[in-house]
């Protein structure tokens, strides 16, 4: 099994790369399993957030309309006790901005929001989310891993996502024949001490069948 760095235009497992929030419309295109965003932190916000504590990092789950998130980012922000500063106006920025991005792409009236903190094994099998499509952002350490694989098999080359890159993945739920076969999975990290902070974003479009 080899692990693979990253990135070119359209990395070795054929992956789209985003330059900036345009390119990601190609994520719409039949052929296209998944859009990886190629983007960096601002180097003082990826210091910033590697050094806290993770008890300080903000973690919740809901669903709400697009419009609401800078809102209910600020609130499990104040929640979790992060400090004030150009730091956190940066993340909760750009949280919100990739809700926004992600809602409109997909037209979505709704988002499944989850902020999470990561210090083990979860989701270390590869797989597919039985969901239409998804985002995620690691914030801090490591992203998301993924590679191609026939079924009931792992992949044999493995790339994982930058820290700080957006990738949007399909799931089962995407109206596409026949499956790309592209799995992903949470990088494993268990007895490390790492400690991951890593946004997802599903789009809900009907509440009530989430109830």
């Amino acid at each position: 099994m080899n692990v693979v760095p990253q990135i070119t235009d359209r990395d070795a497992a054929g992956i789209d790369i985003a330059r900036n929030t345009a390119d990601l419309s190609r994520f719409l295109e039949p052929k296209c399993p998944a859009t990886l965003w190629h983007r960096e932190t601002p180097p003082e916000c990826q210091r910033w957030l590697d050094a806290l504590d993770p008890d300080l990092l903000p973690r919740g789950r809901v669903i709400l309309p697009p419009h609401a998130v800078a809102d209910a980012v600020h609130q499990l922000c104040d929640m979790s006790g992060l400090p004030d500063g150009a730091e956190r106006d940066w993340l909760q920025g750009d949280i919100t901005s990739l809700t926004e991005t992600f809602s409109g792409l997909l037209s979505a009236r709704f988002l499944r929001m989850r902020l999470g903190i990561v210090t083990t094994n979860a989701c270390r099998k590869f797989h597919i989310d039985a969901i239409t499509a998804r985002l995620v952002c690691t914030y801090r350490g490591t992203g998301t891993q993924y590679g191609f694989a026939a079924k009931d098999t792992d992949p044999q080359d493995i790339f994982t996502v930058p820290t700080g890159a957006p990738v949007l993945l399909r799931g089962t739920l995407w109206p596409a024949i026949p499956p790309a076969g592209l799995l992903h999975r949470s990088p494993p990290i268990e007895g490390t001490g790492e400690a991951r902070l890593v946004l997802v974003l599903d789009p809900v479009f009907d509440p009530d069948d989430e109830m």
